[in-house]
């Protein structure tokens, strides 16, 4: 039976959360704003125009919002020969693969970025399809990530299961209908994480990867079997 494994990349599978928030927020300073970096690590996972618009509010000026887009995606660049993957990141990937699961990547990151994101986790032999922020309308918190997704692996949304870190991520997932996995490693607490619909949430990778047995994945296989 097809089945697809859905994860959030950036603070799921690689530890970028926080360059992300140094990154805005230097973009934010280039342009005259001055953001907490607390706001911005809370709005982390959202697209970036979003983002922008979720900090800094409607009545900014809009003509520097590509500026500060462009800023930050110019800073962040500087860490893609040396962004850390999550302690066995890439072996939760392939663990799930070999257990017949469809590995697919649904990340507000694409291009070049994707692509130093892929490199960090090294588990391309693992990895089924991936669903960038150049394949869907409307990013997360909206459900088309997912359901892009879900597309790539030929599952309904009752076959999959779907690992993120952030409150955009869990309600894109719930959105979509899918069991949504939260993880503690990109900052954002417990609390946040299940309010926002995680059925489950685990600290990291690893600490999944170590109760797998008795995680969503395994009863998805044994919803499966029946």
């Amino acid at each position: 039976m097809a089945r697809a494994a859905v994860f959030d990349v950036d603070g799921t599978l690689v530890d970028t959360n926080h360059l992300h928030v140094v990154a805005w927020w230097e973009a934010f300073r280039q342009a005259g704003h001055h953001v907490a970096m607390h706001d911005i690590h809370r709005s982390v996972g959202l697209p970036g125009q979003d983002l922008i618009e979720h900090l800094l509010g409607d009545d900014r000026d809009t003509g520097q919002d590509d500026t500060v887009k462009a800023a930050h995606k110019t800073l962040y660049a500087t860490y893609f020969d040396r962004l850390p993957a999550f302690d066995r990141a890439g072996e939760l990937l392939r663990a799930l693969a070999g257990d017949g699961w469809q590995v697919v990547l649904a990340s507000s990151a694409g291009g070049s970025e994707l692509a130093a994101l892929r490199r960090a986790i090294d588990a391309d032999d693992a990895i089924t399809a991936t669903s960038s922020a150049d394949d869907v309308d409307e990013g997360k918190p909206a459900p088309d990530p997912v359901e892009q997704a879900l597309a790539l692996a030929g599952v309904a949304a009752s076959d999959a299961v779907f690992v993120g870190d952030t409150v955009w991520d869990m309600r894109a997932a719930s959105r979509a209908g899918v069991r949504a996995v939260g993880l503690l490693c990109g900052g954002i607490p417990r609390t946040a994480l299940e309010a926002a619909g995680a059925v489950a949430v685990f600290d990291h990778p690893a600490d999944l990867l170590a109760q797998i047995d008795g995680s969503p994945f395994a009863a998805a296989s044994r919803e499966g079997a029946r």
